[in-house]
């Protein structure tokens, strides 16, 4: 997974949670990797219901913000929320 520029860095805690073994051979995948899909997975849910803004999300995955809109389609969160009210007055606008 790409990360973030040295230079994108912000102050960072360190958060430690207990993973069962069965989850990380459900994952198919190293420790490492799977630790980069379980930040990319709490970024995504915490997106899509509205705890963070993208950039915020994008930080807790440890990647770009346009790397991480285009990877939300993999998690079925949109990247845009419209209302039918907002796409309505796209359409007038059109």
């Amino acid at each position: 997974m790409d990360t973030l520029d040295e230079g994108m860095r912000t102050n960072m805690c360190q958060i430690t949670i207990d993973v069962p073994e069965e989850t990380i051979i459900a994952l198919r995948m190293p420790h490492q990797d799977a630790a980069a899909e379980l930040r990319m997975a709490a970024a995504a849910k915490l997106f899509e219901i509205g705890r963070m803004s993208s950039g915020a999300a994008a930080k807790l995955a440890g990647i770009p913000r346009v790397v991480f809109l285009s990877k939300l389609a993999d998690y079925s969160v949109d990247t845009f929320r419209l209302t039918e009210d907002d796409l309505k007055a796209e359409a007038q606008l059109g």
